[in-house]
């Protein structure tokens, strides 16, 4: 594969034009295709195998005009201190909410409009009443006359006096990201003009890093109304590849001034950089792609094109990387320098010290021999102080929010809040009963479901046309997101037979989490088994895949501990703008752990394999981790600093989902590189010595030869043979 990249860097160096000029045809393709794409046709939610969706299912196929999955809203009514909403006065201002919503902007998408006093949606002292408006499709669906129609529903009541507050899924809206990842971007930069000492070679894997960000981003948008794929889908694919763009483009770049550094013309540096740098990108970016599609055996269809977009924007990335980033380096010529030297306007042309200064180590080479004294003492800071982080993980809580974990600041944490006082804490999330029969069957039901403990309310069976099936409401005497309520939802199953089914938001968000809890060993069982494989081809070694393994999920766990300890405790929680603490949400480990395993294998196999490279050119294992540490670290330790930045731009988004991805592979990044990768990494391969590389002879002759060290390429190049392969001198001998 090392040759194969090696013709492909001389061949995009040598014909940049053509080059460049494809990869911005498909810029403008697809810029043009998200710019014409049709608004999206759906925004559904489904969860294939649940009682809530089965339920769903059925009110679709025995109410066919519910629109059971449409958006819904509440707009809550409070009438002033020592008034009531039954006054006539109020009254009016109510009835005209609801008069206005029938016929106003918007009303075409409204299936109904429930008068609050024909539905009995009075509170008991009178203070407060709510008007329930249900629309025909879901909260993303919707068109901004009907969002807008819906805001200044209460405006004229809340001159009046009312206090107006309006709640539901109807006011969801695409999430905005503000000027988070701007941030981020210009501390990359800032990154890479330490790094290279050149604003060329600085310049070059941003540009490459947003063009490829760009296609992926733009193809997303126009296939949106296709593929039905949600808001947040292009933000994390944005998130995802704009990171590991950057990165990859910045290994390649970094191999490429090495080369030029030992007096290689610029086309043969490039061909090298992509043969050697450019391997090592192909396997990182395939163990980000594994992760990311391997959501799909979560079995949730958002999810699952969540995943597999994202790949695909990772997928442009390493292309780019292998292509692009080639030819821009033709196109810069001279003004990308050889490693050590500087830019006049950082170094004056060359590196600190003048042209004829002795070369010293390196902060790489210094920490590397540190690390290599004192092991033990490394290893076992590095796994108590992560586990001392982790313990938060312990009390996991999982779920999705809901209007109660808004800010207190929105009007939608403001409508819960009046309805929890009205009507009590349960009524935010009523649960859907439906009976698949009769209605006796169903009058049965709802008496059994009355004598149960933690039912606030329960209505009476509402029939279809033909008499076959019922809806009954239950309003449970907790809010939704408490374990009471959970427990009630399985007692309600338990006591009913296989005709009861119950959804609902409430009921649907407990069986997310619940289905969210037992994917998640498979999928990582499935993960890192092929992550696993695939190290094992890089390295030909079983330990060292072995420990990268366990290394990324030492700093998952720590990464969750401070997700848990920020979002659900609140600590420090002000200086990440969390306004709101509650559960994480229920996706949140699982997407985490697919994607920092991807980005956590990529150090690895970027720091390791220039290890491997020194250690199989004949230097003893000690000596290969200091060299990987020589010419690696450096960037490793740049690439991370990136990553971080640019996820952590990410917490400035106004959804809450996104705000908490990002801190949690921004702090999975800070972990994992400068904990596992760059401490204890090198102190266990400094205790395993020859044995970290050690391959039983049977598998080494099953296992394909990848060669991401490039062995066979120097070999072609220098016109030398080997045909026992890279390690015929390497036997694991005791001594």
């Amino acid at each position: 594969m090392a040759t194969f990249l090696y013709r492909l860097g001389r061949g995009a160096f040598r014909r940049r034009g053509l080059v460049a000029l494809v990869w911005v045809a498909l810029l403008c393709v697809a810029g043009f295709g998200a710019a014409t794409a049709p608004a999206p046709t759906s925004g559904s939610f489904s969860i294939p195998g649940t009682e809530a969706q089965k339920a769903f299912d059925l009110l679709d196929e025995r109410f066919p005009g519910m629109a059971a999955d449409g958006a819904t809203a509440r707009i809550v009514i409070e009438a002033p201190e020592g008034a009531k909403v039954t006054d006539p006065g109020p009254k009016a201002e109510v009835e005209k909410i609801v008069s206005d919503l029938k016929s106003g902007p918007g009303a075409h998408q409204i299936s109904s409009v429930a008068d609050p006093y024909q539905s009995q949606a009075v509170s008991q002292d009178g203070s407060t009443a709510y008007v329930s408006v249900k629309y025909d499709v879901s909260g993303m669906e919707l068109k901004d006359e009907t969002r807008d129609a819906l805001k200044d529903s209460g405006k004229e009541a809340t001159d009046a006096g009312l206090n107006v507050q309006i709640g539901g899924d109807a006011l969801v809206a695409a999430p905005e990201t503000g000027s988070g990842e701007v941030i981020g971007i210009v501390v990359a930069a800032i990154v890479l003009v330490i790094t290279f000492g050149s604003l060329i070679a600085a310049g070059l894997p941003l540009l490459t890093a947003l063009i490829g960000v760009g296609i992926g981003v733009s193809s997303i948008t126009a296939l949106a109304g296709v593929l039905d794929l949600g808001s947040t889908t292009s933000i994390l694919a944005m998130m995802i590849g704009l990171a590991v763009g950057i990165d990859y483009a910045l290994f390649i770049v970094s191999r490429y001034r090495a080369e030029l550094a030992e007096g290689r013309s610029r086309e043969e540096a490039a061909g090298r950089a992509t043969g050697t740098a450019g391997s090592a990108v192909v396997f990182a970016g395939l163990t980000v792609v594994i992760a990311l599609v391997g959501l799909a055996v979560v079995n949730i269809p958002m999810l699952t094109k969540m995943g597999v977009a994202a790949a695909g924007t990772v997928v442009i990335a390493v292309l780019v990387a292998l292509t692009l980033v080639p030819a821009i380096l033709g196109f810069a010529g001279a003004k990308v320098l050889p490693a050590g030297r500087k830019s006049r306007l950082f170094g004056k042309g060359q590196a600190k010290g003048g042209p004829d200064a002795d070369p010293k180590p390196n902060g790489g080479t210094r920490w590397a021999r540190f690390v290599l004294r004192r092991p033990v003492m490394v290893l076992l800071a590095g796994v108590i102080g992560l586990g001392i982080i982790a313990i938060p993980a312990s009390k996991l809580e999982m779920g999705l929010p809901d209007d109660g974990a808004q800010p207190v600041s929105t009007s939608q944490r403001q409508a819960y809040d009046m309805l929890s006082d009205g009507f009590g804490p349960g009524f935010n999330g009523p649960l859907m009963v439906v009976v698949d029969g009769d209605k006796a069957l169903a009058d049965k039901t709802a008496d059994r479901i009355k004598g149960l403990e933690g039912v606030a309310a329960v209505t009476p069976p509402a029939l279809n046309e033909g008499g076959d099936a019922g809806v009954i409401t239950v309003v449970p005497k907790d809010r939704p997101s408490s374990t009471q309520t959970e427990d009630l939802v399985h007692e309600i199953r338990a006591v009913s037979g296989d005709e009861v089914l119950v959804t609902g938001q409430t009921a649907m968000n407990i069986d997310f989490s619940q289905k969210m809890n037992d994917a998640l060993l498979p999928y990582l069982a499935l993960v890192v088994g092929l992550a696993f494989l695939l190290l094992m081809l890089v390295f030909r070694s079983i330990l060292v895949p072995l420990k990268a393994a366990l290394g990324f999920l030492l700093s998952v766990v720590a990464a969750l501990g401070a997700v848990v300890a920020v979002f659900q405790w609140g600590w420090l929680g002000s200086l990440f703008g969390v306004e709101q603490t509650g559960p994480i949400m229920s996706m949140m480990p699982i997407f985490m752990v697919g994607v920092v395993f991807g980005l956590a294998m990529d150090y690895e196999v970027f720091l390791v394999t220039r290890m491997r490279e020194a250690y199989v050119h004949g230097e003893r294992p000690g000596q290969a981790v200091v060299t990987g540490f020589q010419y690696s670290a450096r960037v490793v330790v740049a690439a991370a600093v990136i990553m971080i930045a640019v996820f952590s731009g990410f917490l400035g988004a106004s959804d809450q989902m996104v705000k908490m991805i990002g801190f949690g592979l921004a702090v999975a990044v800070l972990f994992d590189a400068f904990v596992v990768r760059m401490a204890i990494v090198p102190a266990v391969l400094a205790l395993l010595g020859h044995k970290a590389w050690w391959l039983p002879a049977w598998l080494d002759r099953l296992l394909p030869d990848v060669d991401v060290e490039g062995e066979s390429l120097r070999r072609h190049l220098d016109g030398t043979a080997s045909p026992e392969g890279p390690d015929k001198d390497r036997r694991l001998v005791e001594v």
